[in-house]
């Protein structure tokens, strides 16, 4: 574990249950990777768990871009690095990279939100009045996030169920669930032989416990776009672009 200002990082050793059959880092594993180090290092600086939940506020996850050099795959130990990078009005963004050793994998920009529970409004990220949390500057090799298109004609569908574990801490579904959701439409042949190189996500309504959502996918220029859905009200929960790269 490494702590020095704004940059922290910490390495973690890749069970068994958190791999596919092919030993890759499963997707879901992945992002509650990113989720837990960024709520330790919001708690570490200050503005985490317990100084919004007091206050009737939570942080939610808006967005992802993640562009991989090497996919996670064969890998036990893992290091990731993270630093929260600043905001814009009522945004925040944060920043991760992925290593093996040495080896850079891949590199990960988020952007995140402040809900007030009583208002059901977004809180000023200005107003945590925090130095380790301070207006955004650009740099030259920042990611960029993609537009996700529609999904017009979907390949396949399939329908899932809000479980009781899939709800995490704030009372909505955990991030990492969305992805489960997405990929189980893909064929098992297709995710043997390929491995991500870019995810767009983005996440738009939360669902709850009991409720069940549809999830879509259509493949278009060696990408697969996928949205899930509210299966009762038709409302976009949660849309994804992912770009795979042949497994060799």
């Amino acid at each position: 574990m490494i702590y020095m200002e704004r940059i922290y990082a910490q390495d973690f050793r890749i069970k068994y249950s958190e791999m596919d059959y092919k030993l890759a880092l499963k997707p879901s594993a992945l992002l509650n990777f990113l989720q837990d180090l960024a709520s330790e290092h919001a708690q570490m600086l200050g503005f985490g768990y317990s100084y919004v939940k007091p206050r009737n506020m939570a942080w939610f996850l808006l967005k992802y871009r993640m562009e991989f050099e090497d996919y996670p795959a064969g890998i036990y130990d893992l290091k990731i690095v993270t630093e929260p990078r600043g905001y814009q009005r009522t945004f925040a963004s944060r920043d991760f990279t992925l290593y093996s050793g040495e080896k850079l994998l891949g590199r990960v920009a988020s952007t995140w939100a402040i809900m007030n529970f009583e208002t059901g409004s977004l809180v000023p990220i200005q107003s945590l009045d925090n130095p380790d949390m301070p207006p955004l500057e650009k740099r030259e090799n920042d990611l960029t996030y993609a537009k996700i298109p529609p999904v017009t004609h979907p390949s396949i569908s399939k329908t899932f169920e809000v479980r009781y574990d899939d709800i995490d801490v704030n009372g909505h579904v955990n991030n990492a669930n969305y992805i489960v959701w997405a990929f189980e439409t893909l064929e098992r042949e297709f995710r043997a032989s390929h491995k991500l190189k870019n995810l767009d996500m983005v996440f738009k309504k939360e669902v709850k416990y009991g409720e069940s959502v549809v999830s879509d996918v259509e493949f278009a220029d060696n990408a697969s776009i996928h949205v899930i859905k509210n299966a009762v009200t038709g409302e976009e929960l949660c849309c994804i672009r992912a770009e795979y790269a042949a497994i060799c």
